[in-house]
């Protein structure tokens, strides 16, 4: 069964009424505060572009599920006895009641607690109780789970339900050539998303964290007793490099097109006269961490290529930021999940890496403790601090102008893609108008 659109109720909200709160530079508070357009946003946005659901590290073996949302819709993410992968609406083609209420597991079926409609894990309609009591004309074949179509890049998984959007990887455009520099830190090595996630809630509009996500300007100010606590082992410290005059420094912000951007900050961790990191360059600018002098002193004594194990269990330093739910940060993939207008989850999940010894993947654990629990609160303490402001009427704008306007300061390459000083806020800019075109043609 697949989604028509027949019976779609019209949007209060009318195209010219959007273009009216984005400009150049600035955006309406309305688009963080107005319910309406949160409503159009979840139905629309979160429906007819594409949007990650989960990793395929999430799913291992055959009948495997996760359930997630796309926006409001509650989805099932399976593979069937063939391993290959279905996404379905998590609703009852009889009564509308969730057939699935489990996060994960491992089914070849589904049966709806509430009149015990039986579905197979690629969607099929295969039991239904008592068919005597239906008529003739009633065929199971016509009553399957919905459908969304669904395809993957690098083992992200995402879905839409608009048949006719362009494939994943030209919605991705230069920003799966990122996706596979990450995922290629190790040739040979697969991510693997551990089971466990570190799920936070702040009262705020979810594009608060994307305006956040590959925001440059911030950190010295937001995150100042983080860099303060670097700091103390020196400036080349992770991060420190925020603190003073960052623009004259190497670090870029980037639009990659499609509201895709990307906080690049591995020229921080070039040697001088040289444009990539050496070997060694990542593990040598890490924070102090529990544990790390002792895994250190291991994986040294047991492995020659030590220098390129440890630089595994650093970040990235790459905020990837796929529009409009995904954010690729260090060694983490985080999810934003909107709830409400003004109410947001963003979920953490730790990775680790195959073939590598287990003192690696210990030491990158560890490590993948420190931001979440050391600089997310200052960003969520942020979010929710703007929400309040939004919440004046009589201040209507909300500035994106830094960097817009000045010769010179941005660079386009032969891609499209535009690349500026690791301040501008050039990739709020490029999302919103991404933003305004999906909801412009929304159906």
């Amino acid at each position: 069964m697949t989604l028509t659109g027949e019976g779609v109720l019209p949007h209060r909200v009318s195209a010219d009424r959007l273009r009216s709160l984005v400009r150049e530079d600035r955006v309406h508070r309305l688009l963080y505060t107005d319910p309406s357009i949160f409503e159009l946003e979840m139905d629309c946005l979160f429906g007819h572009t594409w949007i990650y659901l989960c990793h395929e590290s999430q799913l291992p073996n055959p009948h495997d599920f996760v359930t997630t949302r796309m926006g409001h819709r509650p989805v099932i993410v399976s593979r069937d006895k063939r391993s290959e992968i279905h996404v379905m609406m998590n609703r009852c083609s009889h009564r509308a009641a969730t057939v699935c209420r489990s996060a994960s597991g491992n089914a070849k079926s589904f049966q709806c607690p509430y009149h015990g409609w039986t579905f197979r894990n690629d969607g099929e309609l295969t039991g239904v109780p008592w068919p005597d009591g239906y008529a003739p004309s009633f065929k199971k074949s016509d009553w399957g789970l919905t459908q969304a179509r669904v395809e993957s890049h690098r083992g992200f998984l995402f879905a839409t339900l608009n048949h006719d959007a362009p494939s994943l990887l030209d919605h991705l455009g230069p920003a799966a050539t990122f996706m596979s520099q990450w995922v290629d830190r190790h040739p040979g090595s697969d991510v693997v998303l551990q089971s466990g996630a570190n799920r936070m809630v702040y009262q705020g509009n979810w594009k608060l964290a994307y305006d956040n996500s590959a925001d440059g300007y911030h950190p010295a100010f937001s995150h100042r007793s983080l860099l303060k606590m670097a700091g103390r082992e020196g400036e080349s410290k992770d991060m420190v490099y925020f603190g003073t005059s960052p623009d004259e420094g190497p670090m870029t912000v980037q639009d990659l097109g499609n509201g895709h951007t990307l906080l690049d900050q591995r020229p921080a961790y070039c040697a001088p006269g040289t444009t990539s990191p050496e070997r060694g360059s990542f593990w040598a600018q890490q924070r102090v961490g529990p544990g790390r002098e002792r895994l250190e002193a291991v994986i040294r004594e047991k492995y020659d290529d030590a220098d390129v194990l440890l630089d595994l269990t650093v970040g990235s330093q790459m905020n990837l930021n796929i529009f409009p739910n995904l954010l690729i940060i260090g060694n983490q993939v985080q999810v934003i999940e909107p709830l409400a207008v003004d109410k947001t989850q963003l979920t953490w999940w730790s990775t680790t890496l195959t073939g590598v010894p287990p003192e690696v993947n210990a030491l990158r654990m560890r490590h993948q403790e420190d931001f979440p629990s050391f600089g997310e609160p200052d960003d969520q303490a942020n979010f929710e601090e703007a929400q309040r402001g939004l919440a004046i009427p009589e201040v209507e704008w909300v500035l994106f102008n830094r960097g817009f306007g000045i010769p010179g300061r941005q660079t386009l390459d032969a891609d499209g893609v535009q690349t500026a000083p690791v301040t501008d806020e050039l990739p709020m800019r490029s999302y919103i108008a991404e933003w305004l075109r999906q909801l412009e043609c929304a159906p």
